[in-house]
């Protein structure tokens, strides 16, 4: 050991661990606040069509609706943070191909955040709510129109989907070279080429979409204990 490796020792190592310890819990964390976002959902499902019906059930609904959309919408900045984690991990393996799948990935769901819809609903429809009921009988029309562009759009496909799960295929197809369990990489495999096709097929074929979605959570669950694991096993710094 150099004198300068003792007096400071390299970090790189040590920044490395946290990361996949932090990514690691966040993407167990991630599945965990989805499924409370669908018990939620399951307690008060909102209407799927109708501006009117759909403005009046928020009237009706404010706080757990409020409650569903953030759960819906918070959790994805902790998948951006979960691909920018299997990036560090995956680099030496295949440096272009791990950051293509990190930035298709992470990408995709950093966008969600950024989109006004979660596909079960937006948060603009509970300021279009509060003004709906405010307004007249005549002028509850307009928002009842504004409300159902809003609920066209929840569904109608989105190439976000298509492209979230692209990350995940081009990731785990990284992944099937080492570093992270094979078998881990071999379901996210079938989870992303399955996504892809869900994805635009969304209301053509509900029940593959459904299989994907629960694919999809027990990726992300097995990623964070891969995660875990795999900061668990780097040293603390560069000299173990």
């Amino acid at each position: 050991m150099t004198i300068k490796s003792a007096i400071r020792p390299d970090t790189g190592q040590q920044t490395w661990r946290s990361l996949y310890l932090i990514a690691g819990i966040s993407s167990i964390l991630f599945v965990l606040l989805l499924i409370t976002a669908l018990i939620v959902d399951f307690i008060a499902p909102p209407p799927v069509h109708g501006g009117t019906a759909t403005l009046e059930f928020i009237a009706a609904n404010t706080v757990p609706y409020v409650l569903e959309q953030i759960l819906w919408i918070l959790p994805n900045a902790l998948a951006v943070l979960v691909f920018v984690a299997l990036f560090v991990a995956l680099e030496p393996i295949n440096k272009s191909l791990a950051l293509i799948a990190s930035v298709i990935g992470g990408l995709s769901w950093a966008l969600i955040l950024a989109i006004p819809v979660t596909s079960r609903g937006s948060l603009s429809l509970v300021y279009l709510s509060d003004r709906y009921s405010e307004a007249s009988v005549h002028e509850r029309d307009r928002f009842a129109t504004a409300a159902e562009a809003i609920v066209a759009e929840n569904n109608t496909p989105a190439i976000v989907g298509v492209l979230s799960a692209a990350g995940i295929l081009l990731i785990s197809i990284v992944m099937t070279r080492g570093v992270l369990p094979r078998v881990v990489a071999w379901l996210g495999v079938v989870t992303g080429a399955l996504g892809i096709v869900s994805e635009a097929l969304r209301h053509a074929a509900p029940l593959f979409y459904w299989g994907y979605g629960v694919l999809l959570w027990v990726w992300f669950i097995a990623v964070g204990i891969a995660l875990i694991r795999l900061g668990q096993r780097t040293p603390v710094s560069g000299t173990g």
